[in-house]
């Protein structure tokens, strides 16, 4: 006795299953393998209708893309601050040993680093009054002065600070980059940001069922540098007193650290019509 039962396959298309209903097994499936070939035919004629019908109904899309670069580059200059700050019941003495410390300070700074930049920050002269007078009596003055030095000689740095720590204080330093550098690295940054934009495009390309080739630039916006210019100082920022007596003071380490600088490229991107 047998039993004769279809099994159905998508697109319409049925096999006539012969099966042996005593054993229980299936004995033989009647043209199979050219049933099969037929579907597997048309799923890949659907598949290439399928990605034809995406890539017209994108012919002319207008796309945004952006792309990203970073170039990482060791901190190579240093800007420290140093200052002194004197109290006396007499302004004048006050602000006399100010002067001549921070000339000494200075003197000892540009012996110590020639190539360096140095400005002035601050000058300040303020009245110090008694907690308890109701009066506000004035108890003494405070007068200080604040001289920062730009550097790019990082390694003689711990050196410089030590020798100069004897008469002023260690403020605060951190680290960045030149403007030699920078400039130096414009084109690196830009590069990178291009080709992160072109390999996006391409992966954009793929997805919209479309030849990279058929891409044409519209637009094209670059941010600027200084928009993207991140740098990741390790500072030593902590004011250090200052040693007393004139004894030498014993030479820090410094860590610059890296900066990273960045680039972003915004392009419109439009898709032509095949040919």
């Amino acid at each position: 006795m047998h039993l004769f039962s279809y099994v159905y396959l998508p697109f319409g298309i049925n096999v006539l299953d012969l099966n042996c209903s005593i054993l229980g097994i299936p004995i033989a499936l009647k043209n199979l393998e050219i049933v099969m070939k037929k579907f597997l035919a048309i799923t890949a004629i659907l598949a290439l209708t399928s990605v034809s019908a995406l890539a017209q109904q994108t012919k002319g899309t207008l796309v945004s893309v952006s792309g990203t670069g970073e170039v990482r580059v060791d901190n190579d200059q240093a800007h420290a601050s140093f200052f002194i700050e004197e109290q006396d019941k007499d302004k004048d003495a006050a602000a006399s040993r100010v002067n001549q410390k921070m000339k000494q300070g200075t003197d000892i700074l540009k012996k110590m680093d020639p190539d360096g930049k140095y400005a002035t920050r601050g000058y300040y002269t303020y009245p110090v009054y008694a907690e308890t007078n109701k009066t506000r009596t004035i108890t003494s003055w405070r007068v200080g002065q604040t001289l920062e030095l730009t550097t790019s000689r990082i390694q003689q740095l711990p050196a410089t600070a030590a020798a100069v720590q004897q008469v002023l204080a260690l403020n605060g330093i951190n680290f960045g980059l030149s403007d030699a550098t920078m400039k130096s690295l414009e084109a690196k940054r830009l590069e990178a940001a291009y080709k992160n934009l072109q390999e996006r495009v391409q992966i954009i390309a793929k997805a919209m069922g479309r030849d990279p080739a058929d891409a044409t630039i519209e637009s094209l916006d670059v941010d600027s540098a200084n928009a993207h210019f991140q740098p990741q100082p390790r500072a030593f920022a902590a004011a250090s007193m200052m040693a007393k007596g004139g004894a030498a003071v014993q030479e820090t380490s410094f860590e610059p650290g890296e900066a990273v600088l960045s680039a972003n490229i915004v392009a419109k991107i439009k898709f032509n019509q095949e040919k």
